[in-house]
């Protein structure tokens, strides 16, 4: 097994982090954490893990250089990391943080596919591949201590990827136009116990959900060692606002503005 994916298998799920392998060998690669990333992918299959989906991390060009990165990555979402928030527990949906490391809060958009979308189309091909549309949130995580490392580090690592928690899913043929509309334009308020704690737009992330959907579907078509997006999968686009620390007993909400899609609130134990 290739040995920095059976490093980060050993640490996902436990809360403990480790060094950056940029910062032990600094030959380490995207090539070469994508590679680390199939093996994982490969070995949590074996352990009975079943991949649903991807995420798409850093498409928000405002916080790369918060973080020393400067171009989008993906990473696989996992049966086991994806809960609809009407699942979850309590009057207000309510997430244990178990096992994550330094975890963070991003307000996302999902899609579930219907075909896969080809490189390089247009919003509108693009929009019809997707069978819904959802507003949620990502739990992100960091292995490595105080959120840093270097973007080959993030992929090795599982896109950083701890949950994602999804609202109601919408179906696309209703509104297709006004979708079409909506998507490249809206904003969202992110509040931490009634207090805002940022704002975001649809335009932080590429310009657009859809526009991190395309670009997700022509890094998987440059590399043909990763498996082609299916349909079925759901794709989260990434964050809208920065991602902000969560702790325990902490109540998170989301408003948006300018799109047909509720917000959302969460409770972290």
């Amino acid at each position: 097994m290739d040995p920095v994916a059976e490093e980060v298998l050993g640490l996902l799920g436990s809360g403990r982090q480790t060094e950056p392998f940029s910062t032990r060998d600094p030959a380490f690669d995207l090539t070469r954490a994508y590679r680390a990333a199939a093996a994982l992918r490969q070995a949590r299959m074996a352990a009975g893990e079943r991949p649903v989906g991807r995420k798409i991390g850093f498409t928000n060009c405002t916080i790369w250089d918060e973080y020393g990165v400067h171009a989008p990555i993906w990473g696989d979402v996992l049966a086991g990391t994806l809960r609809d928030l009407a699942d979850l527990p309590g009057e207000i949906p309510t997430f244990d943080l178990t096992g994550l490391a330094e975890p963070r809060i991003e307000p996302e958009i999902a899609f579930g596919l219907a075909t896969p979308p080809a490189p390089g189309v247009d919003d509108a091909a693009l929009l019809d591949c997707i069978d819904w549309i959802a507003h949620g949130v990502e739990i992100v995580q960091s292995i490595f201590p105080g959120w840093r490392f270097a973007a080959a580090d993030t992929v090795a690592a599982g896109g950083l990827h701890g949950a994602l928690l999804l609202g109601p899913r919408h179906p696309v043929g209703p509104r297709r136009d006004a979708w079409l509309r909506e998507l490249p334009v809206f904003d969202i308020a992110l509040s931490c116990d009634g207090a805002v704690a940022d704002r975001g737009t649809a335009r932080n992330v590429l310009e657009g959900p859809l526009s991190a959907l395309r670009h997700l579907a022509g890094l998987l078509a440059a590399d043909p060692g990763q498996p082609p997006l299916a349909a079925g999968e759901v794709v989260t686009t990434g964050t809208l606002t920065r991602a902000l620390p969560v702790a325990r007993g902490q109540t998170w909400r989301t408003e948006l503005s300018g799109i047909d899609l509720p917000g959302l609130a969460l409770r972290f134990r």
